[in-house]
């Protein structure tokens, strides 16, 4: 994920990057569950489910593959505006969570992998969680994943981006 992010220009991102559905759950804002989980409101399902821990109920709720299908299958041209799309999501959310719990504990992580299909596309998938004290950390040891590219985000990596964040 570092050479990703590395090659890729992360600069100027904006609301544009964000296919208007993403955008719609970032003018949404965020929520809180009964059990205290802190949700995107607009992906809440209608009826509450059961989960393991506040984590899950974070992760499962919170988690979405980014909109790719009108993206080039080239992965020299993919591959950026993918990587753009989800950080500008990801840091919209995060100053939308910011704005919401005055705090910045709400953590995005952004993976990237290779479908599994005949053309095996680059995919990503986009989730938050808020990292607690008495719960095992949502991916325990980040540096050792192989099987995708994957990044912890949090808002303060936002300001690297140089974001131009309208949504309000």
């Amino acid at each position: 994920m570092r050479e990703i992010l590395r090659t890729t220009e992360i600069t100027n991102l904006s609301d544009q990057d964000i296919p208007p559905m993403f955008r719609e759950v970032v003018e949404r804002g965020w929520s809180v569950t009964a059990a205290g989980g802190r949700v995107l409101t607009d992906l809440r399902p209608e009826t509450s489910g059961t989960y393991v821990d506040r984590l899950a109920e974070e992760t499962t709720i919170n988690g979405r593959g980014m909109t790719d299908y009108d993206l080039p299958a080239t992965p020299g041209e993919r591959t950026p505006l993918l990587v753009r799309r989800c950080l500008a999501y990801v840091c919209a959310c995060l100053r939308k969570a910011q704005e919401e719990f005055r705090d910045t504990q709400v953590k995005a992580y952004v993976s990237l992998s290779f479908a599994d299909t005949e053309e095996a596309l680059l995919t990503s998938n986009v989730t938050f969680c808020t990292p607690l004290p008495d719960v095992r950390p949502y991916i325990p040891n980040l540096e050792a994943v192989t099987d995708a590219a994957v990044a912890e985000i949090s808002l303060e990596d936002c300001s690297a981006c140089g974001t131009r964040t309208m949504i309000r």
